[in-house]
């Protein structure tokens, strides 16, 4: 498995931006789908955003579509998640995941998982 670690989480104002990095460990980085989940207060992680290990190919939810990006950088070993447009609703723990499998991420049973990085959008 490949270990994650997230950052570039913060607190930013409605209408702002932020973007996660998420830096793996590895050699077989390249090899990895890799995705973004979110977990607020009370809810259950949902999925956000995923990227084939090429990077070829995206995904993501209805709720971010227009307004995340993902992209992921096979040299440095990091995928990242831009956030434009944020709402309060954002508000959450953001999880790095990874799978040999982009469906598997999408659906949600990625095999490894970051620690978590806080977001948090004030009104």
């Amino acid at each position: 498995q490949v270990q994650l670690v997230e950052s570039g989480g913060g607190l930013v104002q409605a209408g702002g931006s932020l973007r996660l990095s998420c830096a793996a460990s590895g050699r077989t980085f390249s090899s990895y789908a890799m995705g973004w989940f979110r977990q607020a207060p009370g809810k259950e992680r949902e999925f956000v955003a995923a990227i084939s290990w090429s990077g070829s190919s995206t995904y993501y939810a209805d709720s971010v579509k227009g307004r995340f990006t993902i992209s992921r950088d096979n040299a440095k070993n990091t995928v990242y998640l831009q956030m434009n447009s944020l709402k309060p609703e954002d508000t959450a723990v953001y999880y790095c995941a990874a799978d040999n499998i982009v469906s598997t991420v999408v659906a949600g049973l990625p095999v490894s998982w970051g620690q978590g990085t806080q977001v948090t959008v004030s009104s």
